[in-house]
């Protein structure tokens, strides 16, 4: 595994998609849920920053002005993006857009997964730099593709060049020869939150770790 604190790996940059209206929440902005004494989304991205990425680039949208002062007193850039109630699409192309330092490749992460830890997102990382000379390197667990995705710089500039319709997931399904996928020890890359019983579940079980 490489060393991720060299300067060769620090070219790589992140972008989190926090955009989003969380409609399957029941009217709740589930980024904003508190999970282990903070907003999910503080979680998700603290576990970013703990890695050295170049720069980490938060996309905002719904509850734009919520989702950043909850995050101001991290080490990150916000890029709001106007058309987030489209889809996602548009929010990935707000955040590939946004990067402001020169980056070997891109990792683009959910803000909803709150069983990553920052040595998950290591491991993607390295995987990435030690792959077989693919564009897109995708986690995996138990044979099945999770998230967070990595994209080589030449991916980013064929997404951003092919116009506002074209984003990762077509990327990837026009290119399933540049794609590889890295078996991950632990199924945390298939968790995400999205209903209000993914939420119960995952509190339920954190207060129960958490008794003596």
């Amino acid at each position: 595994m490489k060393n991720l604190t060299s300067p060769d790996d620090r070219s790589l940059s992140a972008i989190v998609l926090a955009a989003g209206l969380s409609r399957r929440m029941g009217g709740r902005n589930k980024l904003l849920l508190p999970l282990s004494g903070a907003p999910l989304v503080v979680r998700s991205v603290a576990t970013l920053v703990a890695v050295p990425f170049a720069e980490v680039v938060v996309v905002t949208g719904y509850e734009a002005a919520k989702v950043e002062a909850a995050l101001a007193s991290l080490p990150v850039r916000f890029a709001r993006n106007p058309h987030y109630a489209v889809g996602q699409m548009t929010s990935v192309r707000t955040g590939l857009e946004a990067l402001a330092k020169p980056t070997k490749a891109v990792m683009v992460c959910l803000a909803d997964q709150p069983l990553l830890t920052s040595q998950d997102i290591a491991a993607i990382a390295a995987a990435f730099f030690d792959r077989p000379g693919c564009s897109v390197l995708v986690p995996t667990f138990d044979g099945m593709r999770g998230n967070p995705i990595v994209l080589a710089r030449e991916s980013v500039d064929e997404i951003l060049a092919r116009g506002a319709n074209f984003g990762c997931k077509h990327f990837v399904s026009q290119n399933a020869d540049l794609v590889t996928t890295a078996p991950m020890a632990t199924h945390h890359v298939l968790v995400d939150l999205d209903r209000p019983e993914d939420y119960a579940a995952l509190t339920d079980s954190t207060t129960a770790q958490c008794r003596p």
